[in-house]
């Protein structure tokens, strides 16, 4: 069956938000200033009042009010793929884990590679929070949005008052 998507752009903090979906799911939230910004399909509707419910809910998330989603989510991958997405949504607001600390979580110790080429392939950026992983040294690495943007969510959370893994204190603020 080929569902019509719909999409639509939101402003953000992070710059513009495609986001896309079949009028039930979300199936895509992309920052269009990143090195990952998508092309909107020609086969594509837009359509706002569809995506009212998640706007909402990620102006609250920048505004500092809300620390989970609760959005239909529609992600397409490989097995492998959607237990790390999975494994994303585990880590809490505020909070960060390495690649490997995903991996270990997965049972797989050696993957941490492959639970970053997961990561990187993400498609519903800051509700499945791929930000919140970090490098084993506590750095920023690999964003697709950049690291400017990974840095500022993470910056966001911090500021909130929320607990924090020790890696993501020893950066302190403005890292």
């Amino acid at each position: 069956m080929n569902e019509t998507r719909l999409y639509t752009r939101v402003e953000s903090p992070i710059g513009e938000l495609l986001l896309v979906g079949d009028g039930h799911a979300l199936h895509g939230l992309h920052m269009q200033e990143g090195r990952t910004a998508v092309s909107v399909d020609p086969a594509w509707r837009p359509a706002d009042k569809p995506f009212a419910d998640v706007s909402e809910q990620l102006a609250e998330y920048f505004a500092g009010s809300r620390l989970d989603f609760d959005v239909p989510l529609a992600m397409t991958g490989t097995p492998f793929q959607r237990r790390v997405w999975d494994a994303l949504r585990e880590i809490p607001y505020g909070e960060t884990a390495t690649y490997g600390e995903l991996a270990q979580r997965l049972g797989r110790p050696s993957a941490s590679r492959a639970v970053g080429l997961a990561n990187g392939r993400n498609p519903i950026a800051v509700i499945v929070p791929c930000h919140r992983v970090i490098g084993s040294d506590g750095s920023l690495t690999g964003y697709g949005g950049g690291l400017e943007r990974k840095g500022y969510l993470l910056n966001l959370e911090a500021a909130r008052g929320v607990r924090r893994s020790p890696a993501t204190a020893a950066r302190g603020p403005g890292s």
